[in-house]
């Protein structure tokens, strides 16, 4: 009997299923991605959880590196703090925060960090702005 040859199958799959990169429902109402994974029955894995995190911080990070000013001279933790927003809200977003990034450009990091706090996004995610805001004002 002849072995699977798995490279084949995901040809078939892979024309079968199609590739989507948004969330769907497939035709019996399951939450599917990617190349037919079911999420509603499969969920993913820690492992795929991860590299979506890896991935997605990658992309933060380059998006802040171009728009951010002084960004190489920020230090880790103001890095940091930057990252988490920009992955927690997406560019667009953090990209509105014109105050903060014209502060932090100065280096008033004080006003950076009040600057944070003083926004609909602090209200949203409580202790998660407060922890971000420290990381802004003291650098640590």
């Amino acid at each position: 009997m002849a072995e699977l040859n798995i490279y084949h199958l995901i040809e078939d799959l892979e024309r079968d299923e199609g590739l989507k990169r948004f969330p769907y429902r497939d035709t019996v109402g399951k939450l599917t991605i990617g190349i037919g994974r079911n999420l509603d029955d499969n969920g993913i894995s820690e492992d795929e959880a991860k590299t979506l995190l890896r991935n997605d911080i990658a992309d933060i990070l380059a998006t802040l590196r171009t728009n951010i000013v002084g960004w190489s001279e920020l230090g880790e933790a103001r890095q940091r703090a930057l990252a988490n927003m920009g992955f927690n809200m997406g560019w667009p977003r953090l990209s509105c925060f014109i105050k903060m990034r014209a502060a932090i450009a100065e280096g008033d990091f004080d006003l950076a960090a009040e600057e944070a706090l003083n926004s609909r996004w602090a209200k949203q995610v409580g202790a998660r702005a407060q922890r971000v805001a420290a990381l802004l004002r003291l650098g640590e």
